[in-house]
């Protein structure tokens, strides 16, 4: 399986879309001189929503770990992030991630994360619509996720997009995601403007 041609890839997009309390938000590809904003965002999560992150009570992660989620290539590594553009400070709300060990695999980990304050406000969807896009573009047919069992909002987001439940160990419940189901998923849903307005900046990829 090749990589898709330079024309299909989308991680040159800078999509503006608004939130459900009406703040207005760009997504973007996840650089590597955002070390400094992703670690502020860290920073602007709840300790129970890090936990649920990363798996730890460590109010921070390692620098090691700030520098792998940076790390995004477009390719091997697929990031993307929201930024609050109605804060002057514009910054770092959320990001998604996808991870696979090669680029030719089919698979990828995936991972998201909202900070607290704007929790319920449809931006992890729109952040995992973008992604799922890329996904598809990058020929990942699917994404491994892993949830710690108390991460009942998690469950929820993934089981709406029809998530297969795996195995269960010690406290972590492991799920595997189509992208071509949970994107059509999200494109089928009503009352959603933002996400409207996100598949909108998309038409083109889709």
């Amino acid at each position: 399986m090749s990589a898709p041609p330079l024309s299909d890839r989308i991680t040159d997009e800078i999509i503006h879309t608004t939130l459900e309390d009406n703040r207005r938000v760009c997504i973007r590809s996840i650089r590597p001189t955002d070390g400094l904003r992703m670690r502020k965002g860290i920073e602007q999560l709840s300790a129970q929503s890090r936990y649920l992150r990363f798996f730890s009570p460590q109010p921070m992660p390692p620098n090691s770990v700030i520098e792998r989620l940076i790390d995004a290539d477009g390719h091997r590594h697929l990031a993307w992030g929201a930024i609050d553009l109605d804060n002057p400070a514009h910054p770092a709300v959320g990001a998604v991630h996808a991870v696979r060990d090669d680029t030719l695999d089919d698979s990828a980990e995936f991972s998201v994360a909202v900070v607290d304050a704007y929790h319920g406000l449809g931006l992890a969807r729109m952040l995992i619509a973008i992604l799922l896009v890329n996904c598809r573009l990058e020929n990942i047919a699917s994404l491994d996720v892993q949830v710690l069992s108390e991460n009942r909002a998690a469950k929820r987001l993934i089981s709406s997009l029809e998530a297969r439940r795996g195995k269960v160990e010690y406290s972590v419940t492991d799920y595997v995601l189509d992208t071509d189901v949970a994107l059509e998923k999200l494109r089928t849903e009503v009352n959603t403007p933002g996400l409207d307005e996100v598949f909108a900046s998309l038409a083109k990829y889709l």
